[in-house]
């Protein structure tokens, strides 16, 4: 087999005020520090014995990073809402949350403006893009019967993961390439 890459490892973004990101990943989203070099970086990871960093936070006063959106894995639906509740309460806007039929995902802006989302992955394979709104102060049943409920859905790809509830109907090789 080829060489190739095993995952995503980190990711850095630069940063104007060192200690409100700081306290925001750590106090907020909890992840953990793991090394600094002085006030210029500091590196976090959510699960240090297993990564040393997954996040990279550089002081940089003229730079910012333009990146689409970091996302952040969360290890249930209760842990979602619970974490939701959280940024919320810290004052970050949310600005789209939904049920992607793979994850239901909530995605806000931190207190310089990056797009994070936070997500829990439902082990259900389902076509994307989908984004379907949801409401995270919903019961967990009523958000759980959203998954359920999802129709079947074409996508392009063959089932490569997670729980095969008949949802993804895979499509034939002539449509899939005019996709």
């Amino acid at each position: 087999m080829a060489a190739k890459v095993t995952g995503l490892g980190h990711v850095g973004l630069f940063v104007h005020d060192m200690p409100t990101m700081l306290d925001f990943y750590t106090n907020v989203l909890g992840m953990t520090v793991t090394d600094r070099g002085g006030e210029r970086i500091v590196f976090l990871s959510a699960r240090p014995s297993e990564e040393h960093h997954e996040l990279a936070l550089a002081h940089s006063a003229d730079q910012k990073t333009e990146a689409g959106q970091v996302s952040f894995h969360v290890n249930s639906l209760t842990d979602l809402k619970a974490l939701y509740r959280k940024v919320k309460d810290y004052g970050c806007t949310f600005d789209r949350i939904v049920n992607h039929g793979i994850a239901f995902g909530a995605y806000f802006r931190d207190p310089e403006d990056n797009r994070v989302e936070i997500y829990w992955a439902t082990g259900i394979d389902y076509p994307q893009p989908f984004a379907d709104p949801i409401d995270l102060e919903a019961s967990d049943s009523d958000l759980l019967k959203a998954l359920e409920d999802l129709p079947p859905r074409q996508g392009t790809g063959a089932h490569l993961y997670g729980k095969n509830v008949g949802k993804r109907i895979t499509a034939q090789p002539q449509e899939a390439a005019r996709v």
